[in-house]
């Protein structure tokens, strides 16, 4: 009797042990587990950039480089898992301190930026002068030189519309954005400018000068085919917007704004008309005329 009750007690014992080595290793499986997602040591709000070209690589070893989290295979492995277009939206990042690999992981695969994009509406008819001191007076790492000399800035082919950039976007976000949408729109008219028998640097040359020209879509079309018959004819275009067309017959080499859609497609749709001359009175009002001598007239009526 005495030896089965030592014998219960070694068992009571041995089981008292097991369940506290149970205990003590998920103890130190949750502390290991709470160290390897928690944030690390003296974290604080961190914005962070990821450009639309960065790998999920650069990313996590950005992450760890900024003390947003300790080990990147652990972030690498749960966005690869969730993510499953295997994209990660660019823009401005706001990491707030403390967060967790899991917190920072679902940031990255749902897109939530945590700070907001600035508003830009470029309109029709603006320089890639005009855009360049736009964005570098409210994007922080902006270089107005650098976009004005990437070869990919080439004015006429950079669509007007409104865009979100984030604080620290790039030149070449920025290029890329813009760009993409000239593409786009064009793309959707494509089948015209093949019928036109023009060339598309010629048809957004002379969009570019119509944009500056008309004042608004009605004008357009019948201004479009008065420089066009102008050009036919060989005669200068001598429109304000472009001073070397007072001399010059035909369009200048390369266009001279950023032109909207409007224009683009009264370039390629000029309206015929009888007329030959047109000018814009002070109230903005377009006057036509067929010849030189009512164009003279329509001077000394609406200007003087």
């Amino acid at each position: 009797m005495e030896e089965n009750n030592k014998e219960i007690n070694i068992i009571r014992k041995f089981k008292t042990y097991k369940v506290f080595d149970v205990i003590l290793g998920f103890c130190l499986l949750f502390i290991i587990i709470h160290y390897l997602f928690s944030a690390p040591v003296g974290t604080k709000d961190v914005i962070l950039h990821i450009n639309s070209s960065d790998s999920l690589s650069k990313i996590s070893s950005d992450l760890k480089h900024a003390n947003v989290i300790h080990y990147p295979y652990i972030f690498k492995n749960i966005v690869f898992i969730l993510n499953s277009d295997k994209k990660v939206k660019s823009g401005d990042y706001l990491f707030k301190k403390n967060s967790t690999v899991w917190n920072v992981s679902m940031q990255i695969v749902k897109g939530i930026h945590g700070v907001n994009p600035i508003k830009f509406t470029f309109k029709e008819g603006i320089t890639n002068e005009q855009i360049a001191i736009q964005l570098s007076d409210k994007l922080a790492i902006f270089r107005k030189d650098a976009f004005l000399n990437d070869p990919r800035a080439k004015q006429g082919y950079l669509f007007p519309d409104t865009y979100f950039f984030f604080t620290f976007t790039t030149v070449d976000e920025v290029l890329e954005a813009m760009t993409s949408n000239y593409n786009d729109k064009i793309l959707k008219i494509s089948d015209d400018i093949k019928s036109s028998g023009k060339s598309i640097n010629n048809i957004v040359t002379m969009a570019s000068i119509i944009e500056k020209e008309a004042k608004g879509k009605n004008d357009s079309y019948i201004i479009s085919g008065i420089l066009w018959k102008r050009i036919k004819l060989g005669m200068p275009l001598q429109v304000d917007a472009s001073l070397v067309t007072y001399k010059e017959s035909g369009l200048p080499e390369k266009p001279i704004s950023n032109p909207g859609l409007i224009s683009i497609d009264s370039a390629i749709h000029p309206v015929s008309s009888p007329y030959l001359f047109y000018l814009h009175d002070k109230n903005g009002i377009v006057h036509y005329a067929d010849n030189f001598t009512n164009h003279k007239k329509n001077i000394s009526k609406y200007l003087k």
